[in-house]
């Protein structure tokens, strides 16, 4: 009976664990502790006049797949507003360096190109929309 009730527990905290995990994927976190250094002249892209979304995406990644798909639905309702995919296994350097720990993960760079939020996983459009409207 102990055994069982062992094997219950375990199954319980790893359910809890699972839903919190995946209920935490792809929100959009401001960042607190933004270095205020500009983004830009570490990437090859140019950015957009009010904001860019800097996605980092992997080959066989579906939700990046799926991210990509939603940002650039987003940036033809928003004038001023980029899309820039970075693919993160051929830049490591930047990956490391920005702190990406997994694919997808977008970064909101504002018209400087500072990061002031980012998403872990595929981020929700009204989300994508929240943040982008609280950008001035």
């Amino acid at each position: 009976m102990d055994s069982l009730a062992l094997v219950i527990t375990l199954f319980l905290a790893a359910s809890l664990f699972g839903f919190l995990y995946q209920r935490s994927r792809g929100q959009i976190k401001t960042v607190a502790n933004s270095s205020q250094q500009s983004v830009a002249s570490r990437i090859d892209a140019e950015l957009g006049d009010r904001a860019t979304l800097l996605q980092f995406s992997s080959a066989f990644c579906t939700p990046c797949r799926a991210t990509r798909t939603l940002l650039s639905q987003v940036i033809t309702e928003y004038p001023g507003i980029k899309h820039v995919e970075i693919d993160a296994e051929s830049n490591l350097d930047l990956v490391r360096e920005l702190n990406v720990k997994s694919t997808p993960t977008t970064l909101v760079l504002n018209s400087d190109g500072i990061e002031i939020s980012r998403a872990v996983g595929a981020p929700r459009k009204s989300d994508v929309i929240a943040t982008l409207n609280a950008i001035r």
